[in-house]
């Protein structure tokens, strides 16, 4: 179920059980009552659009090594949604964006919630490039994108909404 297998309070053994507040099964310590919840993650992202294309980046790390995807990564527990995207667009991709909106709210079970933004990029904000966590970086049109070769289900499903609301513009 999970690799966590001692109470975060008191050290105890966590044991699987169903609290009577709850309504599933939970990891729960029997010393202290403490109840540890297995919650989704979030990642936040970015769709980075320049004169009319989107910039994507075939991962340089595990999982799905060589996969193309948005640049996006696991918000930290001191930023916002929105920080974290701009952040990992920077650390990803090598430049700054400026969000325009929220693009939309992605979810399955057993799977991060990712959070992504239309972003555009800002002229003084560099050019998009390789980084550490990006074997290559290329835009894009809603014509030539690598349906083939996308690192996520949800990075599928996003690119397919990008590619709709391209239509409708």
């Amino acid at each position: 179920m999970t690799e966590i297998q001692y109470c975060l309070i008191c050290g105890s053994g966590l044991q699987t059980g169903q609290p009577p507040t709850e309504d599933r099964p939970r990891l729960v310590c029997p010393q202290c009552g403490y109840i540890h919840y297995l919650n989704p993650k979030v990642v936040s992202g970015t769709l980075p659009v320049q004169e009319g294309k989107i910039w994507l980046l075939r991962r340089g790390i595990e999982p799905r090594l060589g996969y193309w995807t948005y640049p996006a990564g696991f918000q930290e527990i001191d930023e916002t949604t929105e920080e974290a995207a701009i952040r990992e667009t920077r650390e990803e991709i090598g430049c700054d964006v400026q969000l325009r909106g929220l693009f939309g709210v992605y979810s399955r079970a057993g799977a991060p919630v990712n959070v992504v933004y239309t972003a555009d990029v800002t002229e003084t904000g560099g050019i998009p490039c390789t980084s550490g966590e990006a074997l290559e970086v290329r835009s894009f049109s809603p014509d030539d994108l690598p349906w083939d070769e996308l690192a996520f289900p949800s990075t599928h499903a996003i690119l397919r909404d990008w590619v709709r609301s391209r239509v409708r513009e």
